[in-house]
C-alpha cells in the first residue's frame, strides 16, 4: 500500500501553491483582507492595528460570522435568508425579557441568579428553532420562494420583536449573561496561552490525521516538507492572534476597581491584558461544528448533494423537503446564538439590534465565495468573509467616512464580490 501512495506536488516544486493545494480563492481574500488592513492602518496613522483595535474588531465581527456559517449552508442549497437580522432581534428581544421580566415575575428568579443565563439563552434558540424552522416549512413544504417567505419575515419579526418589549430598551442584563459580548469575558492571558497551545496542537493533528487518511486509502498526499509548512504557517497565525490579543492592556482605573471589590490594593505597576474573549470561543466552536458538520455527516453531504443537483438528490432518495426544514432550523439556531452575542456585547437589548444584518450576513457568505447558484460554499470562507466586512466598516468609521456612505460600499463590495465569482468560475470552469 505504501508503494501505490503518491506525493502530490512531487514532479512541480516550481509551484509551491499547487503543491501546498492552497485554495486560490482563499488566498485571494487573505490578500484582500491584509490590504484593507495595511490601507487603514495608513490612513489612520498606524491606530488601525494597534491590539486593542483588532480585540474590538474581533468581537465585533463574532455575531454576523456565527449567521454566516449558517448562511453558507442556506445559500448552497439555492435558498436565501432576508430574515436573519430581523430574527436576530425577536431572540434578543425574547432572552432580555425573560432575564428582566418573565423569570422574576412567574418564577420568582431575579438577576443574579445562576439560573437566568442559562434559562434565557434555551428560549433564545428554541425560538430561533421554532421560527427557522417554520420558515423552513414554508419553503419547503408549501414551495413557496424563500425570497418571498424571508422578506416577509424580515418585517415581520424585527415588528415583533418591537410589541415583544413595548419598544422599549430592555436591561442591563445579567452578569453572567454579558460574559459572552466580549470584552467583559475573556480568558485572560493564560487562559489565553494554554487554549492556543491546545489549538496548535490540535490543529497539527488534524492535519497529520488528514494525511494518513489520504494515505490508508492510497490517495495522493502532499510532501511531507507541505504538510510541515502549513502547520507551521498554522501555529504562527494561532500564537500571534493570541499575542496580539494579550497585549491590549485592562486599563489601569478598571483593575483599580477589581482589586478594591475584592478589598485588595493593587501592586504598583500591575498590568494585566484582557486575552481571547469568550465570544470568540464560540465562534471557533460554531466553526468547527459546521465545518465537521458540512464535511463529515449525512446532513451535510445531502446538503451539498441538493445544492448541486435539487431534482437528482430528490431521486436518489435525499428528502429535500425535510432538509430544507432542517437547513433554516439551523439558521434561525445560528441567529439566536448571534443574538445573544450581539445583546450582550451592548449589554441590552435596542430595538435597533442586528438592523441591515442580513446585508452583512449575505455579504460575507458570497465574499468568502458560496456560490449564489448553489452546491459550493467553505465555512472558513464565511469567517474570513465577515471579518473583511467588519475590517472595511470599522476602518472607514475611523477615517470618519459617514454612515451611509459606509452602506453603499458595502453594497458595492458585495456586487463586485458576486462578480469576481462569476469571472472565477468561467475561468476555472467551476460549476
Amino acid at each position: 500500500m505504501a508503494d501505490t501512495t503518491t506525493e502530490r506536488g512531487s514532479t512541480s516544486r516550481g509551484n509551491i501553491f499547487k503543491t501546498l493545494e492552497i485554495d486560490t480563492r482563499l488566498l485571494g481574500m487573505v490578500g484582500a483582507f491584509v490590504i484593507v488592513c495595511l490601507m487603514f492602518n495608513v490612513l489612520t496613522d498606524g491606530r488601525f492595528l494597534t491590539p486593542r483595535n483588532i480585540f474590538n474588531l474581533t468581537i465585533q465581527t463574532v455575531s454576523v460570522a456565527i449567521m454566516a456559517t449558517g448562511m453558507v449552508f442556506v445559500i448552497v442549497t439555492r435558498h436565501i435568508d432576508l430574515s436573519v437580522g430581523s430574527l436576530l432581534a425577536t431572540c434578543s428581544a425574547m432572552m432580555a425579557m425573560t432575564q428582566t421580566v418573565w423569570l422574576p415575575q412567574y418564577l420568582g428568579i431575579d438577576l443574579g441568579s445562576p439560573l437566568i443565563a442559562p434559562l434565557a439563552i434555551v428560549v433564545g434558540l428554541l425560538t430561533g428553532a421554532i421560527i427557522g424552522g417554520f420558515q423552513g416549512y414554508l419553503v419547503g413544504y408549501l414551495a413557496i420562494p424563500s425570497f418571498i417567505v424571508t422578506l416577509g419575515g424580515l418585517l415581520v419579526w424585527r415588528n415583533v420583536a418591537w410589541y415583544l418589549t413595548n419598544g422599549q430598551t430592555i436591561g442591563p442584563l445579567d452578569d453572567v449573561f454579558q460574559l459572552l459580548g466580549g470584552i467583559a469575558g475573556t480568558l485572560g492571558t493564560a487562559g489565553s496561552w494554554v487554549v492556543a497551545l491546545i489549538a496548535v496542537v490540535a490543529a497539527c493533528f488534524a492535519i497529520w490525521s488528514a494525511r494518513r487518511s489520504r494515505i490508508a486509502h492510497e490517495f495522493p498526499v502532499k510532501p511531507v516538507w507541505a504538510e510541515l509548512l502549513i502547520m507551521v504557517i498554522a501555529a504562527i497565525v494561532i500564537l500571534g492572534f493570541v499575542y496580539t490579543l494579550n497585549a491590549y492592556a485592562v486599563p489601569e482605573r478598571v483593575l483599580a476597581r477589581q482589586f478594591e471589590a475584592s478589598g485588595q490594593t493593587m501592586p504598583e505597576g500591575f498590568t494585566q491584558g484582557y486575552g481571547v474573549p469568550f465570544s470568540v470561543l464560540l465562534l471557533i466552536a460554531v466553526a468547527v461544528a459546521m465545518t465537521v458538520t458540512a464535511r463529515k455527516t449525512r446532513f451535510g453531504r445531502y446538503i451539498f448533494a441538493t445544492g448541486g443537483n435539487p431534482d437528482a438528490a430528490e431521486l436518489s432518495g435525499i428528502n429535500t423537503k425535510w432538509l430544507t426544514v432542517k437547513v433554516f432550523a439551523l439558521m434561525g439556531i445560528l441567529c439566536a446564538l448571534a443574538a445573544t452575542v450581539a445583546s450582550a456585547r451592548l449589554s441590552f437589548h435596542s430595538n435597533d439590534i442586528g438592523t441591515l444584518d442580513e446585508l452583512r450576513v449575505i455579504a460575507a457568505a458570497v465574499i468568502g465565495g458560496t456560490a449564489l447558484a448553489g452546491g459550493l460554499g467553505t465555512i472558513y470562507g464565511a469567517i474570513l468573509g465577515a471579518l473583511i466586512m467588519q475590517s472595511l466598516q470599522s476602518g472607514m468609521a475611523m477615517v470618519g467616512v459617514d454612515a451611509p456612505f459606509q452602506n453603499i460600499v458595502v453594497g458595492a463590495v458585495l456586487v463586485l464580490a458576486v462578480l469576481v465569482d462569476i469571472i472565477y468560475r468561467k475561468k476555472t470552469g467551476a460549476a
